[in-house]
């Protein structure tokens, strides 16, 4: 998914890094000092191609470290990195996170696959000793209830320092490249914790009546992720479209007609039919309006549900949701059906890091392929879709009011992620995640969208393990396999998380 697509783009995580040492070694052995400090130049130069990074430079004492945590805690950062450069007492390093309480990851990432033990001096040898102090500062922040993680490996250099003794050219080594697999993740983890708590979600209309697992508090979800909810009436929609020109139908019917394939009536279901001209330019317009509505009051993402009394206005004009929000999920505003705003963050928490995020729950279950469909009647994540998604006319929205035109999709075949984020008892968010495999199985011709998926048990098994940890029924459908990039966003955002 192209980010110039998108109408809102996305935050970059902001990315505290500094460099450890002992201010002992810096007389004792010259050019040490300046060694350690060009390594953090260079964690910090290749982490900027993914975050913003505020570089401290070296924490060498207790002092030191004060004076980086009051900077770090200036800089609003959202995650800081403690590059482990060579020994360090832990004295120099808890008082960074005791001021600054972002979540902290402990870079141990050696220079250099193997020193030279022929030539190597003690100088040499302690700026390859990063791994040293990590037990020590493990344990003083286990005693002091700070969590942490730590990342070990090569530091990944494309050239050797004119001081060193041995080949620091690392970049390709397994070591290095897993390493850094590790702290993209944690800067991309970075970045969803950022722009959540930048962002406003429109909360449209009301949750579908009765669905209990989706009731959430407004105020606890801004709480846990930061979010503003910003509570929308039909009215605000019904304003948008008076304002709507027979210009911007146009252009959205080329939009349409660009994106989708138009059906002919189902070979199947008789209530799935070819859209008509009047219903694809009501779809035109009431998708104009939404674009409006979004731009309008500066959404991230949008849940949405209308239950109305047959033939009031607004019935008419929900029943044109289905293709708009499915625009707008495409360009990075993820609409969820029924009111289910934990679903909506969901798919903004892939959208975020760029693996889509469709609008999904159980459809059947195929004993014969041992496969789960998961889809839903709208909307659908475009930019994922296996070739081009079908729009069909729908003589009624089962279990809604109204007629209108709907997507017909299944997600791209292969690596799928399920990112399901509920509600427990305790009112805590938790986030449920799955990995499986999207197969090129039958789907069914009515209108909804459809993807089978193959997890790696059967799926009585997987469905047993996933219904024990209290799931809602809506979950968003991701491509690629992301759980560990997923677990760091939970981490991140301190809310829990289960991986199936």
């Amino acid at each position: 998914m192209a980010e110039g697509t998108k109408l809102k783009p996305m935050k970059k995580g902001r990315i505290g890094l500094y460099t450890i040492g002992l201010s002992t070694y810096w007389e004792q052995f010259p050019g040490l000092r300046e060694r350690i400090i060009g390594y953090g130049e260079f964690l910090k130069e290749k982490m900027a191609l993914r975050g913003e990074v505020f570089y401290y430079g070296l924490v060498d004492s207790e002092e030191e470290g004060r004076r980086a945590g009051e900077w770090f805690q200036a800089q609003n950062v959202d995650l800081i990195f403690c590059h482990a450069g060579t020994y360090s007492t832990s004295s120099a390093v808890l008082p960074v996170h005791q001021i600054c309480h972002a979540p902290v990851v402990v870079l141990n990432l050696q220079p250099a696959a193997r020193i030279n033990y022929e030539q190597t001096t003690t100088g040499e040898w302690l700026a390859h000793c990063g791994a040293c102090p990590v037990p020590e500062i493990a344990n003083a922040f286990s005693r002091a209830d700070i969590s942490f993680r730590v990342i070990n490996g090569l530091l990944g250099l494309d050239q050797t320092p004119a001081i060193s003794l041995a080949n620091e050219v690392t970049k390709d080594r397994p070591e290095a490249i897993r390493a850094w697999k590790s702290i993209e993740e944690w800067i991309q983890a970075a970045s969803v914790r950022r722009t959540l708590r930048h962002s406003r979600f429109g909360f449209l209309g009301n949750t579908y009546s009765g669905m209990l697992d989706m009731y959430s508090d407004f105020t606890m979800i801004q709480a846990q992720t930061g979010l503003h909810v910003e509570v929308l009436e039909m009215c605000d929609v019904d304003r948008m479209l008076r304002e709507v020109t027979e210009t911007q139908v146009r252009e959205k019917m080329a939009e349409i007609e660009e994106m989708f394939a138009i059906s002919g009536d189902s070979p199947a279901d008789p209530i799935a039919k070819k859209p008509t001209a009047e219903q694809l330019e009501w779809a035109c317009r009431v998708a104009a309006a939404q674009e409006k509505l979004v731009l309008h009051y500066d959404l991230d993402a949008l849940t949405y549900y209308y239950h109305g009394a047959p033939g009031n206005p607004y019935e008419k004009l929900q029943a044109g949701f289905i293709v708009g929000h499915s625009l707008l999920t495409a360009k990075g505003i993820p609409c969820a059906g029924e009111g289910d705003l934990k679903t909506a963050v969901a798919m903004k928490i892939c959208d975020i890091l760029g693996i889509g995020g469709s609008y999904s729950e159980i459809v059947v279950v195929d004993y014969e392929d041992e496969t789960i469909l998961l889809g839903h009647d709208g909307p659908f994540h475009i930019a994922i879709a296996e070739g081009k998604p079908i729009l069909r006319g729908m003589g009624l929205y089962h279990g809604k009011q109204g007629t209108g035109v709907s997507v017909e999709a299944k997600v791209k075949s292969g690596p799928v992620t399920t990112v399901n984020l509920t509600q427990t008892g305790d009112g805590r968010l938790k986030l449920i995640l799955g990995e499986g495999v999207s197969t090129d199985g039958p789907t069914m011709k009515i209108g909804n969208t459809q993807t089978p998926i193959k997890f790696r048990e059967h799926p009585d098994d997987y469905m047993d393990k996933w219904f024990r940890e209290a799931p809602t029924h809506h979950c968003a459908l991701a491509v690629g396999h992301h759980a560990r990039q997923l677990q760091k966003v939970a981490e991140v955002m301190e809310i829990r998380q289960v991986t199936l």
